[in-house]
């Protein structure tokens, strides 16, 4: 990518060092739910929460602000920037996002939340939350190298507060109780396949601003196809599970990313009135 003349955004916080102690309190349930919602396994956030609770890590000295920003800040800042500079455009009301980075663990308006967990975004506090060392796991377990794989994370997180502040992921609780879990795997991979999309909406204007590198296009698929229910079910468990699916197969994910990328037009991202995915 070319972010050398791109602003920075000032919504960046940087709590990495910074440690989160206790065990598994309410917080932690709430975020557990809301790593349900965004399609992440709870129990991954409650059995790391218990073997936090036994360990009991103490907490480290925070980043001295004054020093130098690392190349990992200075990247996050310069691709929420990018984002925010898009979204501006297509919606006159909208309301720029805070990202947090962290190690191992972070509090937010939903509770504690994990590395475990990947990337997430937080509706309550209106933030994305990243630590970067998921970026390695992106390149070594999921095989999806390059800056521009790693942008797609953010703007994927980012499509999560687009849908927040249309009423979408509020639509999604709502659901809760209400319908079997099956239905609502099937809607949260709807929500997740349109945050794909608003991804592709955001990459379409990138590339008209000469952020884009060539083969940067194709980074984002792969990173769209790594990241594929399907694919990791076979990886982790040797089976699929459709109805267990929460974020879409690999081709569903690299259709809608593609669909926004091509068009630009938020409005071609509706999935949850989309007859087929």
């Amino acid at each position: 990518m070319q972010l050398g003349g791109q602003r920075s955004s000032g919504n960046v916080e940087d709590r990495r060092g910074i440690g989160v102690g206790g065990g598994l309190g309410i917080g932690t349930i709430v975020i557990a739910v809301v790593a349900y919602f965004l399609g992440i396994d709870p129990s991954i956030v409650l059995d790391t929460a218990s073997q936090m609770q036994q360990s009991s890590p103490q907490q480290q000295a925070p980043r001295d602000p004054n020093k130098p920003k690392d190349e990992g800040q200075v990247f996050v800042e310069k691709v929420l920037g990018s984002t925010e500079d898009v979204w501006k455009q297509l919606m006159p009301r909208y309301r720029e996002p805070g990202l947090v980075l962290f190690t191992s663990a972070v509090r937010s308006a939903c509770g504690t939340g994990q590395s475990a967990m990947g990337p997430f975004y937080c509706p309550n506090d209106q933030k994305v939350y990243i630590d970067l060392a998921f970026y390695r796991d992106l390149r070594d377990r999921f095989k999806a190298p390059g800056d521009f794989a790693q942008a797609y994370v953010i703007a994927h997180e980012v499509g999560h507060h687009v849908q927040n502040q249309l009423g979408v992921m509020e639509k999604l609780n709502a659901m809760q109780g209400r319908v079997s879990k099956t239905q609502l795997n099937q809607a949260q991979v709807r929500i997740e396949l349109q945050a794909d999309c608003y991804a592709g909406v955001w990459a379409h204007h990138a590339g008209n601003a000469k952020l884009l590198d060539p083969g940067d296009v194709e980074e984002g698929l792969t990173a769209a196809a790594a990241i594929g229910d399907d694919r990791i079910q076979k990886q982790t468990q040797g089976t699929v599970v459709p109805e267990s699916f929460t974020h879409g197969s690999s081709a569903q994910r690299v259709r809608w990313f593609r669909r926004g990328m091509e068009s630009g037009r938020a409005q071609d991202c509706d999935t949850l009135n989309a007859s087929s995915l």
